[in-house]
């Protein structure tokens, strides 16, 4: 098991000279164990259940959550309209990290972008998720966040903090 605050060097290589300028960085503080929320970005049942912006669902085309494995699926808009997306799975460390190449469900998309998910395990049971995008260039990142990125990205991680506490508490039996 890779401690995280000593990431093997070939790894992280990438990370080392990560452009600040076409990044976007959200992070929350959840409130459940760090495996839980690790299984909440690699069970196909629980990721479909909470991914996406509010007022979004997902129609899943092809999903496989493992290295190498790709989750092609649309969000669809309350009005109907449908937003393709198709994520690769580049590296995924149990539970520790997920390594992702997200655009749209096409081979050339000039918008594709590198997403680095962290889980954080806190004394208090608790876990730190970090979730990093490198755009392709700095004005892909300013495009990405007047679409409205950040706000988006806010609500996916809403979602999944809801989602986390009913499978908490239903563990619980409440």
């Amino acid at each position: 098991m890779t401690d995280m605050a000593t990431p093997p060097t070939s790894a992280w290589a990438a990370w080392a000279a990560w452009p600040l300028d076409r990044e976007i960085v959200l992070t929350r503080v959840l409130g459940a164990p760090r495996t839980l929320v690790f299984d909440a970005w690699t069970d196909p049942d629980q990721i479909t259940a909470w991914f996406g912006p509010a007022g979004m669902t997902i129609k899943t085309h092809e999903i496989d959550l493992r290295e190498g494995g790709v989750w092609r699926f649309d969000m669809v808009a309350a009005d109907g309209t449908r937003y393709d997306n198709r994520m690769t799975f580049l590296r995924i460390e149990r539970p520790h990290r997920i390594e992702i190449d997200h655009g749209a469900d096409t081979d050339d998309d000039p918008g594709r972008f590198r997403m680095l998910v962290t889980f954080d395990e806190q004394s208090d049971g608790k876990t730190v998720l970090t979730l990093r995008q490198l755009h392709p260039t700095r004005t892909r990142r300013e495009w990405a966040i007047g679409f409205g990125a950040v706000e988006f990205g806010g609500q996916t991680l809403d979602k999944l903090a809801r989602h986390l506490a009913a499978r908490t508490e239903f563990a619980r039996g409440r």
